[in-house]
């Protein structure tokens, strides 16, 4: 079983990824609750849910990019 995360550095990464997947929740909820007070259903929750994945999973790209850009660049300068 991994000990965890070698550093504070590395949480902050996961954190981060998690923050990705509420990223993606949130929009859904808001779309629902909008349905709720204004009898737009469904169309709240699609436009909830499309705006969600497009905007988690681009933030996830990047994120996850950036991080291997920089892991990348860390082993080049490494003896």
């Amino acid at each position: 079983m991994p000990a965890g995360p070698s550093n504070s550095r590395e949480l902050g990464y996961y954190f981060a990824l998690a923050q990705c997947g509420l990223e993606m929740v949130f929009p859904l909820g808001v779309g629902i609750a909008l349905d709720y007070y204004f009898g737009w259903k469904p169309w709240g929750a699609v436009v909830g849910a499309i705006v969600g994945f497009v905007g988690g999973l681009a933030h996830l790209i990047l994120m996850v990019n950036r991080h291997d850009q920089e892991n990348s660049n860390a082993k080049g300068k490494a003896p």
